[in-house]
C-alpha cells in the first residue's frame, strides 16, 4: 500500500524473517539514503516515509536486501 502525503509517500514493506531488533538496522540502513523522511521497524514489517522525487519503492526494497532480507510492498 503506497499513500501519498503532503510532500513524502508512505509505503508499507513486508520484510521476510525480520524480528523488530533487527529491524532497528534496517530502519537505519533505510534512514541514511537521501529521502527517506523516516522508517519504523515492526516484525515482518517497515513502514517508511519517503520522497518520491529522490527514491523508488524498488530502491527501499534493495536497501532492505543489501541488508540481508527478501522485502516486498504489503
Amino acid at each position: 500500500m503506497t499513500v501519498m502525503t503532503n510532500t513524502a509517500t508512505r509505503v508499507l514493506l513486508g520484510v521476510r524473517g525480520m524480528t523488530r531488533d533487527a529491524g532497528t538496522a534496517v530502519a537505519a540502513a533505510l534512514t541514511a539514503l537521501p529521502g527517506v523522511i523516516r522508517a519504523t521497524p515492526d516484525d515482518g514489517q517497515i513502514e517508511v516515509h519517503y520522497d518520491p522525487s529522490q527514491l523508488t519503492v524498488m530502491d527501499l526494497v534493495r536497501a532492505v536486501r543489501r541488508q540481508g532480507f527478501l522485502a516486498g510492498m504489503l
